[in-house]
């Protein structure tokens, strides 16, 4: 009965939460399955999701599975061709007349991979939409979704605060 009682006790302690890792509102990440690509990334705690940018997305079926090729749209790619699983399919609202309340918001529709990804010395597997983000100064965006993969905090005033990947 002791025992059980004592269990009780530590369970009913409050559980610390780890404190995040501070990083600055752009960071490098590198992409070890996209050819260890490092890529420039916004980490933007406004958005849901994160988005790489790709382009020529094509969705395929490989042993009934859904699958997407595509190529990285960033300024130094190679044009290497790359293919994985497809995990979702995102629907991604158009906030561009949100404030009509007369008009319906445009969907998008964009597959989702899982990508490995590396910040700082921290490596996690984040959930990624493929679209075109050429016209945006960073190919990578990492949302609310993934800062909470990383343990992230973001400090808008910095800038690459982790440095270099290390994984």
């Amino acid at each position: 009965m002791k025992s059980v009682l004592a269990l009780l006790s530590l369970l009913a302690l409050p559980v610390m939460a780890a404190e995040p890792t501070l990083y600055g509102r752009y960071e490098n990440i590198k992409l070890p399955e996209i050819g260890g690509a490092t890529l420039k990334a916004k980490m933007d705690t406004g958005a849901l999701t994160a988005s790489l940018s790709a382009r020529d997305i094509q969705l395929f079926k490989r042993d009934g599975d859904d699958w997407v090729r595509f190529r990285l749209a960033t300024r130094d790619a190679d044009g290497k061709v790359f293919e994985h699983k497809v995990a979702r399919i995102s629907r991604i609202k158009s906030r561009a007349d949100e404030e009509d309340e007369g008009e319906t918001a445009e969907v998008a529709k964009r597959p989702v991979v899982e990508l490995e990804m590396c910040l700082g010395g921290t490596r996690r597997t984040i959930e990624a939409n493929l679209v075109d983000r050429s016209s945006f100064n960073y190919p990578l965006l990492i949302g609310a979704k993934g800062l909470r993969e990383f343990g992230a905090a973001v400090n808008p005033a910095r800038r690459y605060t982790a440095g270099d990947p290390e994984c």
